[in-house]
C-alpha cells in the first residue's frame, strides 16, 4: 500500500553557471515560480467549487426507513442518503437528531463537525469528499465509519466507544498516533490502504482483528505485538525487505499477505514466522525471493502448518524431491563401494 528523496550537490557546475551569467539560477527561479503558480491554480480550482447547501427539500426526497425514536414515544425517518449531490454545506443536519444511517459520499464537503449533534448515528459514509479532518465529538453509538478518498492527514476524532469498522483508504495519513485505544475497545477492522505509512508502529489496539495496510510505503514491521487479537494482516504493495517484527505476542495471527514487497530471501526470512502458532495462510508472490527455485517448498518446510497454496500437491512434490535425493545418495554410496 512509493518514494525516495534525491540529494543534489552543486560544485564547479554552479560556479560555471554564475560565471556564465547565472542562467541555471534563473531557470531554477523560473521553475519555482511556475510551481507556485501551479499550486495557486490548484487552490483557485478548489475555491471555484460552487457553494451548495443541503436543504429541507433535498432531505425530504432522500429520507427513508421509518423507526421508533430512542425514547419509543414517536416515529422518525432514520436513514438519509445524499451522495453525489455536490454539497458543500450540511449544517442543516444539526436538527435531524434521530438519524442513524447517513451517506454523504461524493460531495465537496470540507467540514462535517455539525454531525456531532447526531448522537444516535450508527453508520456514517463520507467517501470522496474534500475532508482534511473528521474530528467529531464522541459518538456514543457509531459502529461503522468510512472516510475513503479524502485528504485526511490524521485520524484525530476517529475514536468512538462502539466503533467496530473504520475505513480510511486513499488519504494522506503518515502516522496513526492519534488513535485512542481506550475508546476503541470494540474496533475489529481498520482499513488504511493507499496512505503514506512508513511503519506498522503506533497501532496499539489489543482487540483489533483485521488490519489492511496495502499500497503504503511501509519498510519496517514493528509494534505489532500490541495487537494480540490480530488474525489478518494485509500489506500488499509495500517495501518490506525483512520479516523482523513478528513475535509470539501475535498468538491469533492466521493470515499474512505480503504480495508485491521486497523480501529477498526465503530461507533466512520465512523461519522468523515460526513464532506464530496459528498461521495458516501466507502470500509472498511478486517478491524478489519468489524467483528462487522451489521457494514455495522452502516456505512449507519452514511453516508446516500452512494450509493455503495447494499444500497437498506441494507436499507430494517435497516428498518426491526428498526421494530423488535419497536415491541419488544411495547411488553415490554404491559407486564408492564398487
Amino acid at each position: 500500500m512509493s518514494d525516495n528523496e534525491a540529494e543534489e550537490t552543486f560544485g564547479e557546475e554552479e560556479d560555471n553557471a554564475e560565471e556564465a551569467g547565472g542562467e541555471e539560477g534563473d531557470e531554477e527561479v523560473l521553475g519555482e515560480e511556475e510551481e507556485k503558480l501551479g499550486e495557486e491554480e490548484e487552490v483557485e480550482e478548489e475555491e471555484k467549487v460552487p457553494d451548495l447547501a443541503l436543504t429541507e427539500e433535498h432531505i425530504a426526497e432522500c429520507l427513508s426507513l421509518l423507526c421508533k425514536t430512542g425514547d419509543g414515544l414517536a416515529h422518525a425517518y432514520v436513514r438519509l442518503d445524499v451522495h453525489d449531490r455536490q454539497l458543500t454545506d450540511i449544517n442543516i443536519l444539526k436538527s435531524f437528531i434521530h438519524l442513524r444511517y447517513l451517506d454523504l459520499s461524493k460531495n465537496n464537503l470540507k467540514d462535517i463537525s455539525c454531525l456531532s449533534a447526531l448522537t444516535h448515528l450508527l453508520t456514517l459514509k463520507a467517501d470522496y469528499n474534500l475532508l482534511t479532518t473528521v474530528k467529531l465529538e464522541e459518538m456514543p453509538f457509531l459502529q461503522v465509519a468510512s472516510f475513503n478518498d479524502n485528504k485526511m492527514k490524521t485520524l484525530e476524532g476517529c475514536s468512538h466507544p462502539m466503533l467496530e469498522h473504520l475505513s480510511v483508504n486513499n488519504n494522506l495519513i503518515s502516522k496513526v498516533d492519534t488513535l485512542e485505544p481506550a475508546k476503541l475497545a470494540r474496533l475489529h477492522t481498520l482499513e488504511l490502504r493507499g496512505n503514506k505509512l512508513t511503519t506498522t508502529d503506533g497501532f496499539c489496539l489489543p482487540n483489533l482483528k483485521n488490519l489492511f495496510l496495502a499500497q503504503n510505503v511501509i519498510t519496517v514491521i514493528e509494534g505489532l505485538d500490541r495487537m494480540s487479537s490480530l488474525t489478518t494482516l494485509h500489506m500488499r504493495g509495500n517495501q518490506v525487505k525483512t520479516l523482523d517484527g513478528f513475535t509470539d505476542g501475535l498468538q491469533m495471527l492466521q493470515y499474512i499477505n505480503l504480495r508485491e514487497n521486497s523480501v529477498m530471501e526465503v530461507k533466512t526470512e520465512v523461519p522468523k514466522l515460526q513464532c506464530l502458532p496459528l498461521l495458516r495462510a501466507m502470500v509472498l508472490s511478486e517478491n524478489p525471493c519468489t524467483e528462487e527455485d522451489d521457494y514455495r517448498i522452502e516456505v512449507l518446510i519452514a511453516l508446516r502448518k500452512l494450509e493455503r497454496g495447494k499444500k497437498r500437491k506441494l507436499m507430494l512434490r517435497i516428498k518426491r524431491i526428498h526421494n530423488r535425493k535419497k536415491i541419488k545418495r544411495n547411488e553415490e554410496v554404491s559407486d564408492e563401494e564398487d
